[in-house]
């Protein structure tokens, strides 16, 4: 029992090795009782929760309130969304063309493409950031790669100006709201705000139902947190996350023993920021589109407020956090429920939601210092007391 108890990440895995199975059975492929859209909301949770699981990395070990992690998050969802519309829209050219007694040649081909993919913004050439949209491998690398190079170069030019507190959390929100207005702009090369659409089909599967993408996005969705999980506790066991530990509760002290503070606080922003990227790549594909308001500001504070719900410096709150709001807000802006109509008052769960969402904020806060997990462990407490 002791082993069990200290392999916190192992127990981790079985739980979700066994979340995700019971899921498998009880989805359309077997059982029938989980309907294919809410196997993808809980894909879709599992990233979210590995999304909360690295903001909780730089913010609650190393007090790095960063409000631009849901940039690097949809960055991931770009880079592998090009790749996905570009080869589903060829599969679409080349079976439409295949009727035709002359066979298109590679630029018409090209041009086909283009026109299908750019039209709606007015255009028909592929810009040169497609340049490597048919292959798959490079763009895997592209998730890493890219995100992980802006995070390299923000983070450089803000620590070594020793920025810190709330101007580096207005700095970060400056990087996201420009990035977000770029990519607004048609002739950013990514459609505009009309975004990547159709990402939901895997290109080359084209008999695969949805109900089979959904559980291996899943099956995906669970190994990618699984992973995450696995590589944030160790970081936090090691020594590097006392020093992470130490520059949050105490920076000036820290440098002052003779460490590079700032080399551990940029190394710690770039790897989460590519463990963000890596959650928006699976995350964007069930969802099926991603657009820049996925990059506005605000998405980055909801995520600070899922780590703040579930428990800040506790990479099972970060969790808890954020499938805690994300399942409740799938279950409030679903529709589903009946809105309530009684006199002068009118409640509308879809519009009410946010007031809902802050009110939970408010309430689990003043409740405990450790959001959900510290709830849950003062609950423990008292029933091991009894």
């Amino acid at each position: 029992m002791s082993f069990i108890k200290r392999n916190q990440s192992l127990n981790f895995v079985i739980f979700f090795f066994l979340f995700s199975l019971f899921v498998t059975i009880a989805s359309e492929l077997a059982m029938g009782l989980l309907s294919t859209s809410f196997v993808k909301v809980l894909g879709k949770t599992l990233m979210l929760c590995l999304a909360a699981i690295a903001l909780d990395l730089v913010w609650g070990y190393c007090g790095i309130l960063s409000l631009g992690h849901m940039a690097f998050f949809a960055l991931g969802g770009y880079l592998i969304g090009m790749w996905l519309m570009y080869e589903r829209t060829k599969e679409i050219v080349i079976s439409a063309a295949s009727e035709q007694l002359i066979p298109l040649t590679p630029e018409e081909t090209k041009e086909a493409i283009g026109n299908q993919i750019f039209g709606v913004v007015g255009g028909s050439d592929i810009p040169i950031v497609w340049i490597f949209a048919d292959s798959l491998i490079i763009h895997l690398l592209l998730i890493v790669i890219i995100p992980g190079l802006l995070a390299l170069v923000f983070g450089w030019l803000a620590f070594r100006s020793r920025v810190t507190g709330v101007y580096l959390s207005i700095l970060t929100q400056a990087m996201t709201l420009a990035l977000s207005l770029y990519l607004f702009q048609n002739d950013s090369g990514l459609r505009g705000n009309n975004g990547l659409s159709g990402l939901q089909n895997i290109p080359g599967y084209g008999n695969l139902t949805q109900d089979v993408i959904s559980v291996i996005f899943l099956w995906l969705s669970t190994f990618a947190l699984c992973c995450g999980f696995y590589i944030a506790s160790i970081i936090t066991k090691s020594k590097l996350g006392n020093l992470l530990v130490g520059i949050r509760d105490d920076e000036a002290r820290v440098r002052f023993l003779g460490y590079n503070v700032e080399l551990y606080k940029l190394l710690i922003f770039v790897v989460t920021a590519v463990m963000a990227a890596i959650a928006g790549s699976l995350y964007y594909p069930q969802a099926g589109i991603v657009n820049p308001t996925e990059l506005a500001p605000i998405a980055s504070i909801y995520l600070a407020v899922w780590v703040s719900i579930g428990g800040r410096g506790k990479l099972i709150g970060a969790v808890l956090g954020a499938a805690f709001v994300s399942l409740i807000s799938s279950f409030f802006t679903s529709g589903q429920i009946p809105n309530i109509d009684f006199w002068i008052i009118n409640i509308n769960w879809v519009d009410w939601w946010l007031i809902i969402l802050g009110l939970s904020f408010v309430s689990i806060t003043l409740a405990t210092q450790n959001g959900l997990f510290g709830l849950i462990e003062k609950v423990k407490e008292r029933v091991i007391n009894k």
